[in-house]
């Protein structure tokens, strides 16, 4: 291997880093400025969605900065060892802006709690907003919320680290068997970071009611999926070359996982309850399980396109491997 490659590797993945984390950092900032000055956010100030992405784009910052050095020192676990320093960066960053940071409503409101509404509908309609009848999505504030927030956050962290590494990796060892697993899961990745961007700026266009429009309820869905296909695939990419049970199941059951600890942080936002797709028997909860036929479809649609997907990229990996033979 050319050194000066890996190290022209190294400055393209920090400029990648800092372009994502260019708006979150300076929403950080502006916190902080409005912060020394009034002591709090004036609403009509507030940037969206400061908590978790500043704190995750510092964290991704950190992570890529670590690349050359964990490369050198800590050889195949290196991902582990940078994600896992990433993530406590990421939770350490999180906690202080949730706790020390009042949004400035009626009263002084914790950035955490008012960051809560956030998620039920967009801040320019939160005045206007009508809710249910029976009020669920209004009550006290729960820290259970942030399952589901910091599930993505840590899932867009670790799933781009393992992208940045991992090409890493294979610049410095010459080793191209996960190379095509590395580009799908890159795009999957870039794919649901820019989901996630659309939903901070609209909510997914959700009006506070828990049966949503078919636009709302299309990009839901499409973001459940995805958000499975991103672990799925990352787990998967690990996995290339072992037997099926293994390396397309194992994957397709992560994603299945993944999708259903975001249905219950949703549960757990709406007290008990989910948004629904649509009205009829086919978007009507099960009863006691609360899930609807509909959700049970994405859940399974996630782990099905999950396993079709690792099993595509199968013969890719044993290919290069025998080339490499």
């Amino acid at each position: 291997m050319d050194p000066r490659v890996y190290r022209r590797y190294c400055v393209g993945v920090w400029l990648v880093a800092a372009a994502l984390g260019a708006y979150p950092l300076y929403m950080g900032i502006r916190v902080f400025e409005q912060v020394m000055k009034n002591g709090a956010i004036p609403i009509a100030e507030y940037p969206k969605y400061v908590i978790p992405y500043t704190p995750l784009a510092a964290a991704l910052i950190v992570g890529t900065l670590l690349l050359p050095l964990l490369g050198r020192l800590c050889g195949r676990w290196d991902l582990p060892v940078g994600a896992g320093i990433s993530s406590a960066v990421f939770f350490l960053l999180e906690r202080i802006m949730e706790t020390k940071i009042l949004v400035e409503t009626v009263d002084l409101v914790p950035l955490e709690s008012w960051q809560m509404s956030l998620c039920y509908i967009p801040p320019e309609r939160y005045a206007t907003r009508t809710w249910a009848a029976e009020d669920v999505l209004f009550g006290e504030y729960s820290p259970a919320f942030k399952l589901h927030f910091y599930l993505i956050s840590v899932v867009i962290l670790v799933t781009l680290l393992g992208c940045f590494y991992g090409f890493g990796r294979m610049i410095r060892t010459g080793d191209r068997g996960r190379e095509r697993a590395l580009i799908v899961q890159a795009a999957a990745t870039a794919s649901f970071v820019g989901m996630c961007i659309w939903a901070c700026f609209t909510a997914f266009y959700r009006t506070g009611e828990l049966t949503v429009s078919p636009l709302s309820a299309s990009l839901m869905a499409s973001f459940f999926l995805l958000l499975g296909i991103v672990v799925g695939v990352f787990v998967g990419s690990f996995l290339l070359g072992k037997t099926r049970a293994v390396s397309v199941w194992i994957p397709a059951v992560s994603a299945v996982l993944t999708v259903l600890a975001m249905y219950i942080g949703e549960m757990i936002l709406l007290h008990g309850n989910l948004y629904r797709f649509g009205e009829g028997v086919f978007f009507s909860g099960l009863g006691a399980l609360v899930l609807a036929p509909a959700d049970i479809a994405v859940l399974l649609a996630s782990g099905a396109l999950t396993a079709w997907i690792c099993r595509m990229l199968q013969p890719a990996a044993q290919t290069v491997k025998k080339e490499a033979e």
